[in-house]
């Protein structure tokens, strides 16, 4: 299937608008208050990944965030020293440091993600429930395919060049 060069641009100009979004300080600060919790914002982004998708090596968990490793451990130290995640050894190799979230760090992301409905829900209630799904759906098609297409697999091809 060939894809036209305006449908990939379209597509881009839409994914990083949507980043710009998504990296602008002030949603993260109106969904912190919102929440009615105390957390750095540069800390709220790597906190609900932990939880996410934890517990997670601190390597790997660098390279989600698109951080360097010493950014991210330093990170990790400070909600450490606040009680809401915890390093360990891994799970399937102790040799390799993991993040885990803790039960008070559960709670803070269990409040922003109650927030996170309050505040982003409504932009969705007019959207059908079939609507929604099919967002969600073709955005994991998506990561999907553009992770196992990434030009750091080794291959230099023109087809597996990520956006």
């Amino acid at each position: 299937m060939h894809i036209m060069r305006t449908d990939l641009r379209q597509l881009h100009e839409a994914l990083l608008d949507l980043t710009a979004f998504l990296n602008r300080p002030q949603p993260d600060r109106s969904l912190i208050a919102e929440a009615g919790i105390r957390l750095d914002r540069a800390l709220f982004p790597l906190l609900v990944r932990i939880e996410r998708r934890g517990p997670i090596g601190i390597v790997e968990l660098a390279e989600t965030m698109g951080r360097d490793h010493s950014t991210v451990s330093r990170q990790v130290a400070a909600l450490e020293k606040s009680g809401l995640a915890i390093r360990r050894p891994g799970r399937t190799d102790q040799r390799v440091r993991e993040v885990a979230i803790t039960a008070k760090g559960r709670s803070m992301t269990a409040a922003l993600d109650a927030a996170r409905e309050r505040l982003v829900g409504p932009f969705f209630a007019e959207w059908s429930k079939r609507d929604r799904s099919e967002l969600v759906r073709l955005l994991r098609r998506l990561v999907a395919d553009l992770t196992r297409g990434e030009i750091a697999s080794g291959s230099g091809s023109q087809r597996r060049r990520s956006p």
